[in-house]
């Protein structure tokens, strides 16, 4: 009977942005060509670790906490999540949050959706959306509560 009192009632305050990418309230069309692309694995690295083809026009990062669709191979039709995206001499090295449930093969192709990390420098530079930035960017941190009266006035809670 106590899990009713860990529910969230009403919005949270934080700094980062609560709207999930491409929904609603957050308003970016994750349809369009600038936050979307198609490649298929050219050499596994790892489990989870891929380089990939047909990314070379996007840079480093821009795919970081997207999701990756599979389009063909054993895991065609399942979503995971990307945990990183680097450019190495013009070649996307793609890094997931999970090993897939089957083993990933060279050739298997995929759709990749832009990630966002929630903060809102990234909703502005990379979406043009601060509009709609569903955050709290200045509230103030824990240092705010901890900070303590000095001289020279360094102590203001602000970002180091």
């Amino acid at each position: 009977m106590t899990h009713v009192l860990g529910q969230t009632v009403g919005r949270t305050f934080q700094a980062t942005c609560d709207a999930a990418l491409g929904d609603a309230r957050c308003g970016v069309d994750l349809v369009d060509p600038d936050y979307k692309g198609t490649g298929a694995v050219i050499d596994l690295l790892r489990d989870r670790a891929f380089t990939a083809s047909g990314l070379g026009g996007f840079e480093a990062g821009w795919f970081t906490f997207g999701t990756l669709d599979w389009t063909s191979g054993a895991n065609a039709g399942r979503r995971t999540e990307v945990l990183g995206h680097d450019v190495t001499d013009g070649i996307a090295v793609l890094t997931l949050l999970e090993a897939p449930v089957r083993a990933i093969a060279e050739g298997d192709a995929f759709t990749i959706r832009a990630g966002c990390d929630k903060r809102i420098e990234t909703c502005g530079s990379k979406f043009a959306n601060t509009a709609s930035f569903r955050g709290f960017p200045h509230i103030p941190g824990q240092d705010a509560v901890l900070r303590y009266a000095t001289k020279d006035g360094g102590h203001d809670g602000g970002v180091l």
